[in-house]
């Protein structure tokens, strides 16, 4: 008879599961292999089309236009983290700047650095960048740089700084999950954009990062999102915690507007249940969309953050 596995067998299993997913999603090499392979490639794409809104820029136009007939804002990456040839990241600059074009009012850009040249070199990544936000600006829509691994960090505000000598609608993205946090947010705050509060999806080591199931990391996000509430400053409160969402509503009090500072965010396939549910309360919603053929690194990201969505993407896969 098979011995049922008690509670905490399962725990640990499942935070083994989401370490060994955090890894695959650290595999570059895996971001090419995976969706070109003959017999995963088809699979990968099943589990990836809960999340993914498809390959090309009138993919993600079209799920957009959905989104915002929902009623919410949009926010649109292209995918493509960790690029190392430098000719290539100007190339996908060019694609940032084109979807700046033609998505529809509503939506803002998202973007890695090292999509567009901090792999490669600071001048490339700053100029590609500047492009960006230029374009973004002359389309009347914001610009969020995206985040990247603690390693990374330092780099990536320099170039946000640096934008925001010449652009005020660049916002930055923040991780909850990272120690530094709590003295590099009252910095970002004395800069214009947007700042965009999530956990933090990376592997890090618990020096740098808290755990994704600590108490500590629940403690952390509340306390940076009251305090970018309470400031003024613009801001995405980016979460699909039911918890957090809850505490959140409550410290605003009954405080709602569409045009408030703050706006509640979820990424696509994850939290459509809590966009709506913010939206009825009176609160600006957003969701996050990602497009591109470099979808698989992100995908084994989602799944880490709740090893119970490998049950879904079996159901996906074998659909």
């Amino acid at each position: 008879m098979t011995t049922p596995l008690r509670s905490t067998d399962s725990d640990a299993l499942s935070s083994e599961a989401a370490q060994v997913l955090r890894k695959l999603a650290l595999n570059e090499d895996l971001k090419w292999r995976v969706p070109e392979d003959p017999l995963l490639g088809p699979l990968a794409r099943k589990i990836a089309s809960r999340f993914v809104a498809g390959e090309s820029l009138p993919d993600a136009v079209d799920r957009a236009q959905q989104i915002l007939a929902r009623g919410h804002r949009v926010n649109v990456e292209y995918l493509g983290e960790s690029c190392r040839d430098a000719q290539r990241a100007t190339a996908e600059a060019d694609v940032f700047a084109e979807a700046a074009r033609l998505l529809p009012p509503g939506c803002s850009i998202s973007l890695d650095l090292s999509h567009i040249g901090l792999a490669v070199d600071e001048e490339l990544v700053l100029a590609n960048a500047s492009r960006i936000a230029q374009a973004t600006r002359d389309n009347n829509r914001e610009m969020i740089i995206s985040a990247e691994g603690s390693d990374r960090t330092d780099a990536v505000l320099a170039i946000h700084r640096a934008l925001c000598e010449r652009f005020e609608h660049v916002g930055i993205t923040v991780q909850a999950r990272l120690h530094r946090t709590a003295e590099d947010l009252p910095k970002l705050l004395a800069l214009p954009g947007r700042i965009r509060l999530v956990k933090g999806a990376f592997l890090e080591p618990e020096d740098i990062a808290y755990p994704r199931e600590a108490p500590a990391l629940t403690a952390a996000y509340l306390t940076y999102a009251r305090q970018l509430i309470d400031s003024g400053h613009l801001c995405s409160i980016a979460t699909h915690d039911w918890e957090l969402l809850r505490h959140i509503d409550n410290h605003l009090d009954g405080r709602r507007h569409k045009d408030a500072a703050w706006e509640f965010e979820t990424l696509l396939g994850l939290g459509p249940d809590r966009l709506d549910a913010m939206a009825e309360r009176g609160h600006p919603t957003r969701e996050y969309v990602v497009f591109g053929t470099e979808w698989w690194l992100y995908v084994c990201n989602r799944l880490a953050e709740d090893p119970q969505r490998l049950l879904q993407a079996v159901v996906d896969a074998a659909s």
